[in-house]
């Protein structure tokens, strides 16, 4: 076990959680009171999916319902930080999400490389939804921004003779591109600067460094398929005005 649970471990966790939210507040960065919330949610919320994780992997219909879960608060998720405003389509960035992992996993299962079981099936697909949904946030927030800074650049297009949706792609693609980055940079870096999650789990369940290299860069891969689904999707939505902010 790579850590104790014990009471060290609950002061250590919120005197480091204490210490994120100081430098936040003492850098003027607004977002304190935000990772404070940020890190209560997610001790509360591996609380009950660790209890119910159990029941849920041996049935299916109950691990059917748990992975709509995890996808339903991902949409819920990047839905409210690429659109702020109430009732303002949100639910669109759903769009994104499904289109980059659901083929992925279709296929996975299809091919029999992940087992239709909750010891598999729940880690692989928490990983792509969770990718697919930092791919949809940044890449429509990014792209809503620059639509917004360079608004006259579009106007420019439209009176050119351009259609709505090249003008604002011809705006937006490149900043919504930066959405890659991340994902780029931690498959360009693996097990050089960082030894991400699925290695360091596969180690330390007895695999061997070979099979849980293979594993990692399997992950890797599928991460970088859905992340570019989702964000060449939810460009395409921002330019033909399914997600856009109300002024």
């Amino acid at each position: 076990m790579l850590l104790e649970v014990n009471v060290t471990f609950g002061v250590v966790l919120a005197v480091l959680l204490a210490a994120a939210a100081g430098v936040v507040a003492f850098a003027r960065l607004g977002r304190a009171r935000d990772t404070l919330v940020a890190g209560g949610r997610a001790a509360l919320q591996l609380v009950v999916v660790s209890l119910v994780i159990g029941a849920v992997m041996r049935q299916l219909p109950l691990l059917l319902g748990f992975l709509l879960l995890m996808f339903g608060v991902a949409v819920l998720t990047a839905g409210r930080r690429v659109i702020p405003s109430p009732g303002s389509g949100w639910w669109w960035a759903g769009v994104p999400i499904a289109a980059g992992v659901t083929p992925v996993v279709g296929a996975l299962v299809l091919t029999g490389l992940v087992p239709v079981r909750g010891v598999a099936l729940i880690p692989v697909t928490g990983i792509l939804i969770g990718g697919a949904m930092t791919a949809t946030v940044l890449g429509g927030r990014r792209a809503l921004d620059e639509l917004e800074t360079r608004r006259g650049e579009v106007e420019a297009g439209l009176a050119l003779g351009l259609p709505v949706r090249e003008a604002r792609l011809e705006v937006a693609r490149r900043a919504a591109s930066d959405a890659l980055l991340p994902g780029l940079d931690q498959t360009r870096t693996v097990g050089l600067v960082t030894l991400p999650g699925a290695f360091v789990g596969m180690l330390l369940g007895g695999a061997s460094p070979w099979e849980a290299g293979a594993v990692q860069l399997f992950v890797l891969v599928a991460l970088l398929v859905v992340q570019t689904v989702a964000v060449a999707t939810v460009l395409e939505l921002v330019a033909r005005g399914r997600l856009t902010r109300r002024r």
